[in-house]
């Protein structure tokens, strides 16, 4: 997040039998599993939702989106050169875990997958999954696609990179146009791609896609990187969450020049508010302070929304994984 590393939770498989639903079972469940994470020292929540308003409900907001694209054969990208090459790999290999990580560490809120990560990651897909791996010119790992080609579409799963690496993944999508006359595939930025490409006129998707949740407030701004300024900062608010006890309350939140956050519980009333659905997503950079206010997600005076505007990054979060 930002540059810091979080111990997260990953939620999945909640449900209960149909015969004993509506008996609050589910939010017990749910309860439970966050105060786990809790003593785990795990600050926040992902899951792939089924029901965006339950979860919401619960705590939860949606931090990401997916974009799907359809390109034609005539709209791919001419070649360029670029100074590194592009080689395909072993879809189970260390290559293609290597160049994921090292993408994942400089990338705001991707999740640094373990191998039972990577089992998830591959679940789902088809035997004739392929990947290739750009490397620069020093050798190093900066981008893969990761895909497979059926009925004369390219399908891309996934593609990392940084703008070199950009260039020379797509000269290799772009070399099979005699076998394909389509490329579909998702992307999870928040950077569509039509701009990138000479022919824009493409057909883009965007919907979203992860939820995410604080689940120890005061744990999480302890090492949350603000952005620096020349002056101290704080705020005083009230915190609503429907689940966890512990982000229930008003806080006094102050931020030092060099960008430390810390929070303090009062017991002064506080006439701004925020619920932790809301504080997830601004703090994960999702939506902005600005735009929170305004659409009555936050109740908060003007230079507040101001003060948070300024000691917020300003980044989206990139998750492609599903689990």
């Amino acid at each position: 997040i930002f540059g810091r590393v979080y111990a997260m939770g990953g939620l999945t498989g909640v449900g209960t039998y149909p015969e004993y639903s509506n008996m609050g079972l589910m939010h017990k469940l749910l309860e439970q599993a966050l105060k786990n994470m809790k003593e785990r020292g795990q600050d926040i929540c992902y899951l792939y939702p089924y029901s965006i308003p339950y979860y919401r409900r619960k705590g939860w907001e949606i931090i990401s989106d997916k974009i799907s694209y359809e390109i034609k054969d005539y709209q791919l990208p001419k070649n360029h050169q670029v100074p590194g090459d592009v080689r395909r790999v072993d879809t189970e290999g260390e290559e293609l875990k290597e160049t994921y990580k090292r993408y994942a560490m400089r990338t705001h809120g991707a999740i640094l997958r373990d191998d039972l990560a990577w089992n998830e990651y591959w679940l789902w897909d088809s035997d004739d999954i392929m990947a290739a791996v750009y490397y620069n010119e020093k050798n190093e790992p900066d981008g893969y696609v990761i895909y497979w080609i059926a009925k004369e579409v390219f399908h891309i799963k996934d593609m990392i990179y940084n703008e070199e690496a950009r260039t020379g993944l797509w000269n290799f999508v772009a070399a099979h146009f005699s076998m394909i006359n389509q490329v579909e595939g998702d992307t999870y930025t928040d950077e569509p791609l039509a701009f990138l490409l000479e022919d824009a006129s493409i057909k883009e998707v965007i919907s979203p896609y992860y939820m995410g949740r604080i689940v120890d407030f005061v744990s999480f701004i302890e090492k949350y990187p603000f952005k620096p300024s020349v002056l101290d900062r704080e705020w005083k608010f009230r915190l609503v969450d429907p689940i966890m006890e512990c982000n229930q309350g008003n806080f006094h939140l102050i931020i030092s020049r060099d960008g430390h956050g810390q929070v303090m519980r009062i017991m002064e009333p506080c006439e701004d508010t925020i619920n932790i659905q809301t504080m997830t997503t601004m703090l994960m950079g999702y939506k902005r302070p600005e735009y929170l206010a305004k659409i009555g997600r936050i109740q908060a005076a003007e230079w507040t929304i101001d003060m948070l505007e300024d000691a917020i990054e300003q980044q989206t979060p990139y998750i492609s994984d599903y689990f």
